[in-house]
């Protein structure tokens, strides 16, 4: 079976997207030289910034936005594939943006895109609500992509809570799945390692989560902790809550295995749904 090296570049993120590129392309090229095969890396990849308005003035539409032509380019220059978590993306048709993903070969060819379906649009126990239906516009196609290794289930962040979309990418024939994530503080405490985990256990998948890390504008606080985790649920990579490059040997061969002695993906079975909360009388004499 095929193995391969994958990395995750774990980043701060301003909301200076020339500092970002810069910063990003020395990581990207670390990893490479570390002997990287896959680099990903997180959600909002180039920039973090709040309100509509100064993400608008900082955003572009896609065959003009400098971060996917100096995605590009590192691809080109190290000869690696890359998966740019996500860039915010002008669309032509409404005045919220796409927060979309993008798979780039080695000869700088964009092989594949997926724009974020789930919206984290939530109430944190802190008090913060949080829209980002208020700017971003939810996509509607799950997407599977070849790398030459393997098949690639793509998503971003807020899609780990929905597993249904995960089992349908594996099915579907995933054998790896990236989440690039902006996992924030309060929600990454209690929840990241076990939802990702119990993604990779439930669907007999790598997962690949490349994470921001750190505080961000307004006083943004993402959990960091990038993790590479096995099909049967090993981590094999965690980044901790600083920036930098983490990485792991992916090989392929455990996904046979761990689907072989659990292979849940195979058993699905139709049901009814029966609701006893309707008409409820005391049959009792």
């Amino acid at each position: 079976m095929a193995t391969f090296t994958a990395a995750c570049i774990q980043i701060n993120a301003s909301n200076d997207l020339d500092k970002n590129l810069a910063s990003l392309g020395t990581m990207i090229r670390e990893a490479r030289d570390m002997g990287a095969d896959f680099i990903t890396t997180p959600e909002c990849a180039a920039m973090i910034e709040v309100g509509r308005k100064n993400i608008r003035a900082k955003s572009f539409v896609e065959n003009e936005h400098p971060a996917l032509a100096a995605f590009q380019d590192w691809a080109k220059e190290t000869g690696a594939w890359l998966l740019a978590g996500s860039l915010s993306v002008l669309l032509e048709d409404e005045e919220r943006l796409a927060n979309r993903q993008f798979l780039i070969g080695p000869t700088g060819k964009v092989t594949a895109k997926y724009d974020k379906i789930h919206m984290f649009d939530v109430e944190l126990p802190n008090g913060k609500s949080l829209r980002e239906s208020n700017n971003y516009r939810p996509g509607s196609q799950a997407v599977l992509a070849p790398l030459p290794w393997c098949q690639l289930g793509l998503s971003i962040c807020y899609d780990l809570r929905f597993p249904h979309l995960y089992r349908d990418l594996a099915k579907s024939g995933a054998e790896v799945l990236v989440i690039p994530s902006a996992f924030m503080q309060i929600t990454g405490e209690a929840h990241w390692h076990v939802l990702m985990r119990a993604r990779a256990i439930e669907t007999g998948c790598f997962i690949i989560a490349a994470a921001q890390c750190g505080e961000h504008v307004a006083g943004r606080l993402s959990y960091g902790h990038s993790v590479i985790i096995a099909p049967w649920g090993e981590v094999l990579s965690d980044a901790g809550t600083e920036v930098g490059v983490s990485m792991a040997e992916i090989d392929l061969s455990a996904v046979t295995k761990a689907r072989g002695h659990i292979p849940a993906l195979e058993h699905d079975r139709d049901y009814d749904f029966i609701d006893l909360n309707g008409d409820i009388s005391d049959t009792t004499e």
